[in-house]
């Protein structure tokens, strides 16, 4: 077997941590404590928003497993049955998935009671329970699972400018043909050899990243044009994050324009509750939403009547006065390629919404009483996120809510993909009509 000098680096790193951390845990019960583990909580409550840094933290709050706490020691076992599987994988050159350790973990206990009665026990039942046994051993250890050499799908796409070294292999991005090189789940094995590029386009959607990757527009723009194919997966959010830090290139998001495209931006700046533990090595603060805007698709002079009634207390408090401030934007579609292109929101896609902005928003710029009413049921009092309590963000969410319509990017390709690509990405960034 070839194993790269960069797997072993990483592996022998990741049996020094494991053997210290669990190590001190064996000392512990040879000198008769309690064995106990104690890591950070991974909970809701305890994540915390730092404004100055623009990222999504886990905060203080630790918690113990104790094994001679009934109520504790299922989880207990689970961790330590994880980390010996993810040790014997490190110590015999293995790259488990964590499909893998899923399975390799997946087995019954069987025990008799104080009076003789047959017992049943899963180590785990669904993967979820597994994965969520795999972050606890990340935040213990403080390593991410990718250091530890465990593989997930693949799934992001870049092309452009950029050579890279991968394992033994010297790989230029810019000879990729039709395709695309697929970034790896070990972004932080990768070696930047060379890159010629002015800027970092990622790009939500893979059909809108082919068509720009067909068009050429890598090329023209001297762009790293990269896809997330949707939900941004860990080893995207890593391998943008080091290009931005790294190499010191500007990242530009493009999105749909609705709840779910925002939030894949957030994502990729902010951070997520799930993996808040690792914001600063998977979140991209610097980056900037370039589109698709509801701005861009309506203009700004359609919430005129509206930004009156706006008031939000949160970081900052947001008056009419600052939402009036911002300026004034004209539509690059027309009324007819509205109505053409525009898709009618679900009641799903405003209740996602309001949990973005926060109930006050929605409350002020929803004309739909039905909708209204719907959301004043299921929503009201919702705060929002921090992130997207800001001006221009307000004025994004108040456009949504009171024309109840949402856009896909393929809706500026249709317009041309000519437009798209020489037109509207570029003269977003040429006049700095993004969102930070």
């Amino acid at each position: 077997m070839t194993i790269s000098s960069v797997d072993n680096k990483a592996r022998s790193k990741a049996i020094r941590v494991l053997r210290r951390k669990f190590g001190e845990l064996a000392k512990n019960i040879v000198e008769g404590r309690k064995p106990v583990l104690i890591l950070p909580k991974r909970v809701l409550s305890n994540t915390i928003y730092d404004v100055r840094r623009k990222l999504l933290l886990l905060g203080p709050e630790m918690q113990k497993r104790n094994l001679l706490d009934v109520n504790e020691a299922r989880k207990f076992m689970q961790t330590l049955l994880m980390a010996s599987i993810i040790y014997d994988a490190l110590i015999n050159n293995e790259y488990p998935t964590i499909r893998d350790l899923y399975y390799r973990g997946k087995h019954t206990i069987i025990f008799r009671d104080q009076k003789g009665r047959l017992h049943h026990e899963n180590t785990w039942d669904e993967q979820r329970e597994s994965d969520a046994v795999i972050r606890d051993i990340e935040v213990y250890l403080g390593l991410l699972r990718e250091e530890m050499l465990i593989l997930s799908k693949e799934k992001g796409k870049v092309v452009g400018n950029l050579v890279i070294r991968s394992g033994n292999d010297i790989i230029d991005l810019s000879r990729m043909g039709h395709g695309a090189y697929s970034i790896e789940p070990t972004p932080d094995l990768i070696e930047f050899k060379d890159v010629d590029a002015e800027y970092v386009l990622v790009v939500e959607k893979d059909a809108v990243f082919q068509q720009l990757h067909r068009y050429g527009f890598w090329k023209k723009q001297k762009a790293i044009l990269i896809t997330s194919a949707g939900q941004p997966d860990r080893a995207t959010r890593r391998f943008v994050r080091r290009l931005n830090e790294e190499l010191k290139l500007p990242v530009y998001i493009l999105s749909d324009s609705d709840p779910y495209g925002w939030y894949i931006y957030s994502v990729f700046k902010i951070g997520s509750i799930t993996l808040s533990y690792e914001s600063e090595r998977l979140a991209t603060p610097n980056a900037k939403f370039i589109g698709v805007m509801m701005t861009d698709v309506f203009g700004s002079d359609i919430i005129r009547d509206k930004i009156s009634r706006i008031r939000v207390r949160d970081v900052e408090t947001i008056t009419p006065r600052k939402l009036k401030s911002l300026p004034p934007k004209k539509p690059y579609l027309s009324e007819r390629e509205r109505r053409n292109f525009i898709i009618k929101a679900k009641p799903k896609d405003v209740e996602r919404a309001v949990e973005l902005v926060g109930y006050e928003v929605a409350d002020a710029c929803l004309d739909n009483k039905e909708m209204r009413d719907r959301i004043r049921r299921k929503k009201e009092g919702l705060s929002g996120y921090p992130w997207f309590r800001t001006p221009p963000w307000i004025r994004e969410l108040c456009i949504f809510f009171k024309t109840l319509a949402k856009l896909e990017i393929e809706a500026m390709a249709s317009k041309g993909l000519k437009f798209l690509a020489d037109e509207y990405i570029p003269s977003k960034i040429e006049t700095g009509d993004w969102i930070d």
